[in-house]
């Protein structure tokens, strides 16, 4: 699939159900002509969208200095409210994603009966997954188990009563391997079923509504069998505005931890300061090399972008593998999923939590930061997966990412793991974006390594911004994926600018602070988007 237009992409194989309505596609758009560069924008969803994210902007960037401290209590405050409420409705994501793999419904096919498959496994799965954790991936992989096997080996630790220790669960004080395998499975659980099923409720839904309903390629589109016709008024433009501002701040909290580690990797090769100038630098830099893969568009950029990250990351992982302690590697994924099995009820319990650290401050935000990337995940999943089941879909976007996760998770994390238990303390007492390149450091051709590392972080930034931007900009554009050009550079160069204000506003707290209030409201869109999906499902055909 090249970038087709509307029609084309939207145009159904075989029998579906598609959905009654004298909506047309762009028909509330503003088409401008600026001497050479054209525009075709949604009136109210690109102008309030955009001036929100501009006003916020410029507040932070004259205010810096006082907005940080806000930034964190708002991050606390939400945290530990709402824990509770993003940890429940993960679980009903969850639950809701196996329900379709074993019922009928999984008969259904996105894009008709007839439909064929629009991108080979090999494209399909290197895009999805390449936008949905590829920096997240680089930034956690070592310090994520790191953590997790230090203060689940150190315990409970209460200061007046009230626990202090960042430990999962009720830890396990002194016991090396049960502190492993806890640790293992307190990562696993938060970049396993979880947040696939985050990203598979929303895309599939789009795909469905898109592509078998005959309604635009935009988040209202799913709310049709709710509000009905309602969904072109501002009941949609809300739904649609709530989508763009969370992508955009999604996107940005990624690309800031990016632009840190990378940062952290140049000054342990090269001496270079890491500070936020550094940052602010790579920031502009890389967003000028996803300006160039927007301008060459979805097959061009990002599917050529997201192959080459996918073998390079695969290869850096296959170097951990054999280099590092190869043994205990493959012994621990087996033992690490059967922790994270068994250890799973405990984990993803919403109430009664006694391990607030963990649920509050790892928990609550990976929740609130995959719902806020899920627009950009699903529309991107949804636009490049017409043609499959519903359960080959589930299967694909679920079940084998999550397998990749834990390989990685495991062979970085026990590596970092043994070298700790081994002696070697560099990388538990590094800053976080720092901990990859130690890690590395303490293997052969670390110089080599760390370089591939700098570079995958890199790419894996320029993915992520330009098929952000492509989602965000047809969102703005009312459903049109074939939205002039200059839109697309707006919004990519909007990206990289909202990410500079939060490090130079409160660095990666502030960040963490904006991913989390803006994945809150889009929990609740995520929860009547799950209804949706049953019922569309339920009046399609299936072969």
């Amino acid at each position: 699939m090249s970038d087709k237009s509307h029609d084309e992409l939207m145009s159904p194989d075989g029998a579906v159900t598609p959905i009654d309505t004298d909506y047309q596609v762009g028909q509330d758009n503003i088409a401008l002509q600026i001497g050479p560069l054209g525009l075709d924008i949604h009136n109210r969803v690109f102008l309030v969208s955009g001036g929100m994210i501009a006003l916020f902007v410029l507040v932070t960037l004259l205010f810096r200095n006082s907005v940080g401290p806000l930034f964190n209590e708002m991050r606390n405050t939400l945290t530990a409210q709402m824990d509770w409420f993003f940890i429940g409705a993960g679980n009903l994501f969850v639950i809701l994603c196996l329900i379709l793999i074993f019922s009928p419904l999984g008969r259904v096919r996105l894009g008709g009966t007839e439909a064929t498959p629009d991108y080979t496994y090999v494209g399909w799965f290197s895009m999805l997954f390449a936008a949905g954790m590829g920096i997240g991936l680089m930034f956690y992989g070592v310090s994520e188990p790191l953590s997790h096997y230090a203060s689940s080996f150190g315990g409970v630790v209460e200061t007046n009563g009230v626990r202090t220790d960042w430990a999962p669960l009720g830890g396990a004080a002194g016991d090396m391997v049960a502190a492993k395998d806890l640790g293992m499975a307190a990562t696993i659980y938060h970049w396993g079923l979880h947040p696939w099923a985050i990203y598979a409720l929303l895309a599939l839904s789009l795909a469905l509504f898109s592509f078998n309903k005959g309604l635009p390629l935009t988040i209202r589109s799913v709310f049709y069998p709710i509000f009905g016709e309602r969904i072109w008024g501002w009941p949609g433009h809300i739904i649609d505005i709530t989508a763009v501002v969370a992508t955009l701040f999604g996107l940005a909290t990624s690309l800031g931890f990016g632009a840190s580690q990378a940062a952290a990797g140049l000054d342990f090769l090269f001496n270079i300061p890491s500070g936020i100038t550094t940052q602010v630098i790579l920031i502009i830099g890389i967003t000028g090399l996803a300006l160039m893969s927007v301008v060459a568009g979805l097959d061009s950029g990002v599917k050529r972008l997201s192959e080459f990250n996918m073998a390079m990351a695969t290869l850096l992982m296959v170097f951990v593998i054999v280099v590092g302690p190869t043994l205990s590697i493959f012994t621990n994924l087996g033992t690490n999923m059967v922790a994270y099995f068994e250890n799973l009820p405990a984990l993803s319990n919403p109430f009664g939590r006694e391990d607030a650290n963990y649920s509050q401050g790892w928990t609550a935000f990976y929740w609130a930061w995959w719902m806020s990337w899920s627009p950009f995940v699903g529309m991107f999943i949804a636009r490049v997966s017409r043609g499959r089941t519903v359960r080959e879909f589930i299967i694909c976007v679920l079940l084998i990412p999550t397998s990749v996760c834990v390989l990685w998770m495991t062979a970085f994390g026990t590596t970092a793991i043994e070298q700790l238990q081994d002696g070697y303390r560099a990388v538990v007492d590094a800053d976080l974006p720092l901990q990859l390149f130690n890690m590395l450091d303490g293997l052969p051709l670390s110089s080599i390594t760390s370089l591939l590392g700098i570079i995958l972080v890199v790419v894996f930034f320029v993915t992520s911004s330009d098929s952000g931007s492509l989602v965000i900009d047809t969102i703005s554009a009312g459903g049109k994926v074939d939205a002039p050009v200059p839109q697309r550079i707006f919004w990519c160069s909007f990206v990289g600018l909202v990410a500079i204000s939060l490090l130079l506003g409160g660095g990666l707290g502030a960040l963490q602070a904006m991913v989390v209030s803006t994945g809150l409201p889009f929990c609740i869109v995520l929860l009547l988007c799950a209804f949706s999906l049953v019922k569309g499902l339920m009046s399609e055909p299936r072969k």
